[in-house]
């Protein structure tokens, strides 16, 4: 039980923070509309979405033992961006990734700094510490592992996933619109995904992951 609430504890704060980094950027690139809209806060209860921050979770913990989330997108308005070009929606969307590969760098230095414990291969038997020494290195194992899996979670090229903003730089007009007509649907189809396809999907997160965990200075 203390597992699953770490878990969603250190995974909601992620989130939080993953969609203010996207705010912050597309302000920084002159689209205050996240501002406006009251979404630059750390407040959870801002970014809480039903189905992605509560049903989900608890469906994908109480029948697979697994659990994941994902909260309201930040909005943005490309047309406000410096340039109105496809990268500035782009940089919008990286900025996501990047503040979780951030905080998993931060969990990272801290379990080496702090506890000695190196997470290129983590091995931590926690059994016979006391609650109080084995709750740090329990957060921080779990700070890395769910912000490396919400990095590479949110650049699957899947509306309204990050990767999708990334991937329409380098699309044809057709190949825009194409995605433009997904995204209404997709988190419907990211659904779907995840609970029919959940095998390959985390197959596919693994290895984002693993490329992501080595481009990390650790």
């Amino acid at each position: 039980m203390l597992e699953a609430i770490v878990g969603l504890a250190v995974l909601l704060a992620s989130v939080v923070i993953h969609e203010n980094a996207h705010g912050v950027a597309a302000l920084a690139l002159g689209d205050d509309t996240a501002s406006k809209a009251g979404r630059l806060t750390l407040n959870p209860v801002k970014h809480l979405d039903i189905v992605g921050s509560v049903i989900l979770p608890a469906l994908l913990f109480f029948t697979t033992g697994s659990m994941f989330g994902y909260a309201k997108p930040v909005p943005v308005n490309p047309a406000k961006l410096q340039g109105k070009d496809r990268w500035g929606f782009a940089l919008v969307a990286l900025a996501g990734p990047f503040s979780n590969l951030v905080l998993a760098f931060i969990a990272a230095v801290a379990l080496s700094r702090i506890y000695n414990i190196e997470l290129v291969s983590p091995n931590l038997d926690l059994r016979g510490a006391s609650a109080a020494d084995a709750l740090g290195p329990f957060i921080l194992i779990a700070m890395f592992g769910w912000n490396i899996v919400l990095a590479a979670f949110n650049l699957i090229p899947i509306p309204p996933l990050d990767g999708s903003r990334l991937i329409r730089v380098f699309l044809s007009a057709n190949g825009r619109r194409t995605l433009d007509r997904i995204e209404p649907y997709g988190f419907l189809v990211l659904f779907a995904i995840i609970v029919w396809l959940g095998e390959p999907l985390w197959r596919l997160i693994r290895i984002i992951a693993s490329g992501l965990v080595r481009i990390l200075p650790l």
